[in-house]
């Protein structure tokens, strides 16, 4: 090596030719390099995640099996004091749907649109957030996005179970299938303990083949009380078999045509379906025959 500031003096420099330079990549150590600290995926570690999933399984039937679910009464399209209610894991986007800019006019937006962000996002989070660090607090975007979501759907959810017990208590109504669960002990206790108390036979149809009856099936009153004439009791549509012992003639006249409690006039209705009055009479003088002796 040079000393001093000597131009003439010559310079030697000093290194190992047994050094050699590497030109390729040094490959990685697969799992068998780290003995007791990895495994390989197929079949052990995935062999692990299925036990897992089978616990996870077999606790989910477990809880399914102990508390039966909740049945209500069967579908009643006339039954307008009926509140349906999704599952609760579906509140958030209920409650989301009844808010303005998501309904009537932007229903596209609160059904196809927002759900599709939202879901689209989960999706494409794993090819946009590719950063090494795990620690939450070090991923502003990605824990902010996700403390929002989990903070909207908590809200949404508490807003409509709450809003659902509200409107119950105000229409004083009880839910379905509870009702239906204390109607059935009810008639346990009153038939002491051995089942459910078997309702009365119902009257038969008087006159099945008379012409008003013929009639009777293209009239409106077939829509609610049924071609069977048994109504729908749950929902205070009463049956019409019978009738005949509560009602004359000239009264389920006068009932088709000014309507009585919940039901609604149904003469004009019924001239619009191509009845006449000499059909309705006939209609009438039918259901005034249908009597339980």
């Amino acid at each position: 090596m040079a000393h001093g500031h000597k131009s003439d003096e010559k310079i030697v420099y000093v290194g190992d030719s047994r050094v050699r330079t590497r030109s390729a990549k040094m490959a990685q150590p697969d799992y068998s390099a780290f003995p007791g600290k990895s495994e390989v995926f197929i079949p052990n570690f995935l062999l692990k995640e299925w036990m897992v999933g089978v616990v996870v399984l077999v606790g989910i039937l477990v809880l399914v099996v102990s508390d039966p679910a909740p049945l209500g009464y069967p579908a009643d399209p006339t039954n307008t004091q009926f509140i349906p209610m999704p599952d609760w894991y579906f509140l958030f986007m209920y409650q989301l749907l009844k808010y303005p800019y998501t309904s009537d006019q932007f229903v596209v937006l609160g059904t196809l649109v927002i759900p599709a962000i939202m879901f689209g996002g989960l999706m494409v989070a794993p090819f946009l957030d590719t950063g090494k660090e795990r620690r939450f607090y070090k991923r502003p975007i990605a824990s902010t996005l996700m403390f929002l979501t989990l903070v909207a759907c908590t809200y949404l959810t508490v807003v409509s179970w709450t809003h659902y017990e509200h409107e119950m208590k105000d229409k004083n109504l009880v839910p379905e299938h509870i009702k239906r669960e204390e109607e059935l002990h009810a008639g346990k206790a009153e038939s002491g303990g051995g089942g459910a108390k078997k309702p009365a036979a119902a009257a038969a149809i008087v006159a099945p083949d008379d012409p008003g009856a013929e009639i009777y099936k293209k009239a409106t009153c077939v829509a609610c009380h049924g071609g069977e004439l048994k109504g729908m009791p749950s929902s205070g549509i009463p049956a019409l078999r019978g009738v005949g012992d509560k009602h004359s003639k000239d009264e389920i006249l006068n009932i088709i045509k000014k309507g009585q409690g919940n039901m609604s006039p149904q003469y004009d209705d019924n001239i619009k379906k191509g009845l006449t009055d000499a059909d309705i009479d006939k209609v009438a003088e039918w259901l005034s025959k249908q009597k339980k002796e």
